[in-house]
């Protein structure tokens, strides 16, 4: 006789549900992340006001974020809500569920490089969450910092060995700020002063997250990468002033116009 208790989410609880019936009053729903555990989703849930027709909002098959309304231990009842989530919690879960389908993979790919057992697979993940809140987070440290931050965790070479290698090849997510920068110098070397001036500023950062590519004179594209927008935008004022005040130092002539700037997403 089996004695394992069925999981059970929280009244509040932000989950992932995937529509497997549709009824007029409602729709049932499995819950991804408990084992397929049936909910519903009545009609008065779905969206505000009056609703005709409840395919109109849900299909069977498709993926919700759903609100954990109402929890019956007894009965196994559990009441969702579309409605009452806001684009923020619905972002939020999504990200939640891409981190954590995105450390399944990594994790798989470490079991197979270092030939794990699921046992070995299972004494990794719960050595990880001794130190992490999550086995994604642990890959991104270890991605950031090298292996050495979980050297305290006492895991085999051999996995250590794997799991530096599958982390190494992590991108991390980033966005590009970029603009043209229009200079120009009436001297008769003119162009070789600008050479110079950009090569000064390239040379004195050396960082491959900041490039200066040519247009056509007199335009050059100044495009710098970071992990968020505040960074980038720290790392690029100092790099235009400087450029503006040895341009204007010696007599040329500068202006700088913003491009679109970008996100580039993790992978």
């Amino acid at each position: 006789m089996s004695t394992e208790i069925q999981e059970l989410p929280e009244r509040g609880e932000i989950v992932i549900a995937t529509v497997t019936k549709i009824m007029d009053h409602g729709a049932y729903v499995s819950l991804d992340e408990y084992d397929g555990l049936q909910g519903f989703l009545h009609v008065s849930e779905i969206a505000p006001g009056w609703i005709r027709s409840v395919r109109r909002f849900v299909k069977e098959g498709e993926k919700k974020v759903l609100l954990v309304k109402k929890v019956n231990p007894k009965r196994v009842d559990i009441d969702l809500s579309l409605k009452q989530v806001s684009k923020d919690q619905k972002k939020k879960k999504i990200l939640e569920v891409k981190r954590h389908e995105k450390a399944n993979t990594l994790l798989k790919n470490v079991q197979e490089k270092a030939k794990l057992s699921k046992e070995d697979v299972e004494k990794l993940e719960d050595s990880l969450y001794t130190k992490y809140d999550s086995i994604y987070d642990s890959f991104m440290d270890i991605a950031r910092n090298g292996i050495s931050v979980i050297s305290d965790l006492k895991i085999p070479k051999k996995i250590l060995s794997a799991l530096e290698e599958i982390s190494l090849k992590i991108k991390f997510p980033s966005v590009e700020i970029r603009g043209i920068l229009e200079i120009s110098n009436n001297k008769s070397d003119g162009v070789e002063i600008i050479k110079n001036t950009l090569l000064d500023v390239v040379k004195k950062d050396k960082d491959p997250n900041i490039q200066i590519t040519y247009v056509g004179a007199p335009k050059y594209r100044l495009a710098v990468k970071a992990p968020d927008f505040k960074s980038a935008e720290k790392i690029m004022k100092p790099i235009l002033e400087e450029i503006q005040r040895s341009t204007e130092k010696k007599k040329g002539t500068f202006k700088f116009t913003r491009e679109e700037s970008k996100k580039i997403r993790e992978s």
